[in-house]
């Protein structure tokens, strides 16, 4: 019997959506050298004259950045420290200051490492070409409440080739599909406590439209990265870093106390490597090199567990004593394996089991496999698994689905 149906009488509901989600922009003729290289030879420009093409884009970047400011009655700061503050929580504070609910709430900047290439004559060859090299530049950081994405930022470079950051929380952009289709929420801070039509809000959630995003990223890049569309190029958008959160939400603080108690142990003690693997959609080979653990945490705000294998960890924790977290983060989703259409050097393609590739468009299958790890992860913790015939069902856990063939994106 699974958890949500043992303990239905206490649950108010069971909601999963992305959370925290970091995506890159990158030119695809510049995101690396040699196209770089290329890209100055098919323009008729000099290599060593690279720093020569990059200056006046530099000031086409700042100047935008402060007609902006200009225009929103904002004064560009400049982080002198790195870490001197969470910026994070200076928006917050100026959120409340100013009580703005949409656009552009402010702009840091401050001096940070960002990759660039440089210039490079090879003497056996003969070639001129661009080699790959890490330099320090300003960056802006723009913060902006989005009517359908929430509070994001986009973290914007000085000097090429322009690779981009782009910030937001998935509980936004849930919370806005709710209230477009009318459905009443509780929340507090990024955790839902009630919703109306779960069952709904879930299906909303999985409706996953990465051509919508890709538009909406475009128009971002536009307005605060101006540099690509005035000479004819465009973005491609990868992710970097994402995270799904699996919300159980119980009735009363009082349901959730006890058997988080339980859950943790049987976190702590019986969840074993194998497990770990199983639950993060990966197997542990006699060649995996990869680093596989469980970690125990008291924080403030209650206590934290927290499996990791490589790239991808989950991890488990209470919310204001209302909610159960199950939350999956990947900082590579290449690091899982699916079955998909291969391209070949030959030209020819096939289907077989590859890396999952970055691409947003990859995010509606990329969530059916976090959004079962959680599952997975919560189903497995309940305290009947410290019995012996529960611990023969934890080791029993069945294949990922994905690992062996997931469903293509839709």
């Amino acid at each position: 019997m699974l958890l949500t149906d043992k303990y239905a009488d206490k649950i108010y509901g069971t909601i999963t959506y992305y959370d925290r989600m970091i995506i890159q922009g990158y030119i695809p003729r510049w995101s690396h050298a040699e196209g770089m290289t290329g890209y100055l030879n098919a323009n008729s420009i000099r290599i060593f004259d690279f720093s020569n093409f990059s200056q006046p884009l530099t000031e086409q970047v700042r100047a935008n950045a402060q007609r902006i400011a200009d225009e929103n009655g904002i004064e560009i700061e400049f982080i002198r420290k790195l870490r001197a503050f969470r910026k994070d929580d200076r928006i917050q504070e100026i959120i409340r200051e100013t009580g703005k609910t949409e656009g552009l709430i402010h702009i840091f900047s401050a001096m940070e490492q960002c990759n660039t290439y440089k210039p490079w004559h090879d003497k056996t060859t003969g070639k001129t070409f661009l080699k790959f090299d890490r330099s320090k530049c300003p960056h802006y950081y723009f913060y902006f409440i989005d009517k359908e994405l929430g509070l994001c930022y986009l973290r914007v470079p000085t000097w090429a080739p322009f690779r981009l950051q782009f910030y937001m929380n998935g509980h936004n952009h849930l919370a806005y599909k709710l209230q477009k289709k009318g459905i009443a929420y509780r929340m507090h801070d990024n955790a839902f406590l009630e919703i109306s039509d779960v069952e709904f809000a879930q299906k909303l959630s999985d409706r996953i439209n990465p051509e919508d995003l890709h538009k909406i990223l475009d128009a971002f890049a536009k307005r605060y990265c101006p540099i690509p569309e005035t000479l004819g190029l465009s973005y491609t958008w990868t992710v970097q870093q994402i995270e799904c959160a699996t919300d159980v939400m119980f009735k009363q603080p009082g349901d959730l106390e006890p058997l988080y108690d339980e859950i943790i142990r049987t976190a702590i003690f019986m969840v074993k490597p194998d497990n770990i693997a199983t639950f993060l959609g990966q197997r542990i080979t006699y060649n995996c090199k990869k680093e596989v653990g469980t970690s125990y945490n008291r924080r403030i705000l209650g206590t934290r567990i927290k499996h990791h294998m490589g790239d991808v960890s989950i991890k488990m924790y209470d919310k204001f004593g209302h909610v159960l977290r199950i939350e999956s983060t990947c900082n590579n989703i290449g690091t899982f394996r699916v079955k998909r259409k291969v391209e070949h050097r030959d030209g020819s393609s096939s289907e077989q089991k590859a890396p999952l590739k970055k691409s947003i468009y990859s995010l509606y299958q990329l969530f059916t496999i976090m959004k079962a790890s959680n599952y997975d992860t919560w189903n497995s913790s309940h305290p009947s698994m410290t019995t012996a015939a529960g611990r023969k069902n934890l080791q029993r856990l069945p294949i990922p689905l994905w690992t062996r063939g997931a469903p293509t994106a839709g």
